[in-house]
Order: structure tokens, then C-alpha cells, then sequence
């Protein structure tokens, strides 16, 4: 409504021009000094002239209105289409915020489960090299007790060993009667390889 009104001031102006192009040829026909058949050739032309700025005010109202509703709804569908871009330039720059700092957050998680991954790592490789070396003296020491029950079983053995001899020893000679020189001769070496032996 308003450019309505702001409209007719220029329809106003345009017919206030036109009236003072033609006010001039309105005055030289009212005054009666022209000739005589110059009066309808006047009358004629005013009523052509009145014809057509009405002609050219009626086209300058009747389309002008159409013409600036089309150029206002131009002009509010460009500005809508610059909004629109705006908002998706906003918004475009909102997520890439957003993944930025989500891509910078993404990226300290990673560094520091790769931290705490390498620690575990570490901590883990020193229990395991703990545990073989506790396995380790644990095997040793099974194989030193193992060794030494091996050693006094072969002893046990071995002098076993030596008293059969000795008593087969003595039962030979025993059957070859041999004098009690002998006997006592015997028994001293018996005991000195027995006292060798501990």
C-alpha cells in the first residue's frame, strides 16, 4: 500500500509535465487572436494530447504496479536466495567447527591410547622377564636338588657296591682258608677303601 502511495507523486509529476508542455497551446487557443481555422486544429490537438497523457497515465498506473511487484518479488527472492546461502555458509562453517574439533579430540584420544598402550606394553614385557627369570632359578634349583639326590643315590650305590665286593672278597679268601694273618691283613684293607670312599 504504501508504494501505492509513493506511486502517485511520480504520476503526479508526470501529468504536471505533461500540463506544462501543454498549457501553452491551451492559452493560444482560448485566446481568440488565432485564425479562424486554426481553432479546430487546436481543439484537435488538445483533445490528443489530453487523450494521451491520460493514455500514458492510466499505462504509467496500471503497469507500473505490476512491474514493481515483479521487481519486489525479484528482489525478495534474491535476498531470500542470499539469506538461504548465508545460512548455509553459517551452518557449513558450524560443522566444519565441529569436525575440526572433533578430528583434534579424535586425534589426542589416539595419542594417548597409544601412550597407555606402549606403558602396558612395557609393563607387561617386565612381568614376563620377571616370571622367566623366577622360572629360571626355580629350574636350577629343581636341577642342583635333582643333581645332588643323584650324587648321594650314587653314593648310596656305590657303597653298596663296595661292601658286596668286600663280602665277596672275603668269602673267596674265607674259602681258600687263608691264615688269620691274612684275615687281618684283609680286614685293614677293606677298611682303609671303606674310609677312602667317605
Amino acid at each position: 500500500m504504501n508504494q501505492n502511495v509513493k506511486a502517485y507523486p511520480k504520476i503526479i509529476q508526470v501529468l504536471f509535465f505533461v500540463g506544462l508542455i501543454l498549457l501553452p497551446a491551451i492559452a493560444l487557443a482560448s485566446g481568440g487572436e488565432g485564425h479562424a481555422d486554426s481553432g479546430p486544429i487546436i481543439k484537435d490537438f488538445l483533445y490528443r494530447s489530453f487523450s494521451f497523457v491520460l493514455m500514458v497515465g492510466l499505462l504509467a498506473y496500471f503497469v507500473t504496479k505490476p512491474i514493481r511487484n515483479g521487481l519486489k518479488s525479484r528482489t525478495e527472492a534474491i535476498e531470500k536466495i542470499l539469506s538461504d546461502a548465508q545460512a548455509a555458509k553459517e551452518a557449513a562453517e558450524a560443522k566444519h567447527r565441529e569436525y575440526s574439533e572433533k578430528l583434534a579430540k579424535a586425534t589426542e584420544e589416539i595419542g594417548t591410547i597409544t601412550d597407555s598402550i606402549r606403558r602396558e606394553g612395557e609393563l607387561e614385557r617386565e612381568k614376563i622377564m620377571t616370571a622367566a627369570k623366577e622360572l629360571a632359578i626355580k629350574i636350577e634349583q629343581e636341577a642342583d636338588n635333582k643333581a645332588s639326590s643323584v650324587v648321594a643315590k650314587a653314593r648310596i650305590e656305590l657303597r653298596e657296591e663296595a661292601a658286596n665286593l668286600a663280602v665277596e672278597l672275603a668269602e673267596d679268601m674265607l674259602k681258600k682258608q687263608v691264615s688269620a694273618e691274612d684275615q687281618k691283613r684283609l680286614v685293614d684293607e677293606y677298611m682303609q677303601k671303606v674310609g677312602e670312599i667317605h
